[in-house]
């Protein structure tokens, strides 16, 4: 079942407690892949030093602050793309990034996309998991709530699930900050 777009418009740490068991789904030309929301982390305001907008509305943040529940895609370092979630009211940056998934469906062309045979290492992280389920810029700004999008969200099963909260990953300020939830115990967490 498809989720509802009131879910985004809501506190980027309830939303990313919400994400978690949630399914993300990508319908392409190549096929269907889907998977197991198992990490993310959080991003808001700008007084955030690890987010686009803590110098403020430029460019680049630009989309942090446009309406929640949209794809905001974009490529690190030249090399990988990271699929976030725009979350909260429009005009308050706030976001959600995807770090791992469970893959569920679509698996063999993960695997050849990736170039990797262990399940575990498809999607155990963001850049890998955009590689795998062939998540690029032209997904910019869809809409995650509805499942006539080629990405979207799908409800799972929040029935005892077991959370760890840490400290964000991969950034150099902010690390105090426990933005970071992963399921317990899932071997597709992308650090522990």
């Amino acid at each position: 079942m498809q989720v509802s777009l009131s879910l985004f418009n809501r506190p980027a740490l309830e939303v990313l407690e919400d994400l978690i068991g949630m399914s993300l789904v990508h319908k392409s030309r190549e096929g269907l892949f889907a998977g197991i929301i198992v990490e993310a982390e959080a991003y808001r305001g700008e007084d955030d030093p690890a987010s686009f907008a803590f110098r403020g509305r430029t460019k680049k943040s630009e989309m942090l602050y446009g309406p929640p529940g949209r794809a905001f895609v974009y490529l690190t370092y030249g090399l990988h793309y990271l699929l976030n979630i725009i979350v909260e009211r429009e005009d308050f940056p706030a976001a959600v990034l995807i770090r791992a998934v469970e893959p569920k469906a679509g698996i063999p062309l993960m695997k050849k996309r990736r170039k990797k045979e262990e399940l575990v290492s498809l999607c155990s992280g963001p850049g890998k998991l955009c590689q795998a389920f062939g998540i690029d810029l032209s997904l910019n700004g869809v809409l995650l709530s509805s499942s006539s999008s080629p990405l979207f969200l799908e409800e799972g099963d929040a029935s005892e699930r077991k959370l760890v909260w840490k400290p964000r990953i991969g950034i150099r300020e902010g690390k105090d900050r426990l933005w970071r939830v992963f399921l317990k115990d899932s071997p597709f967490v992308s650090v522990r």
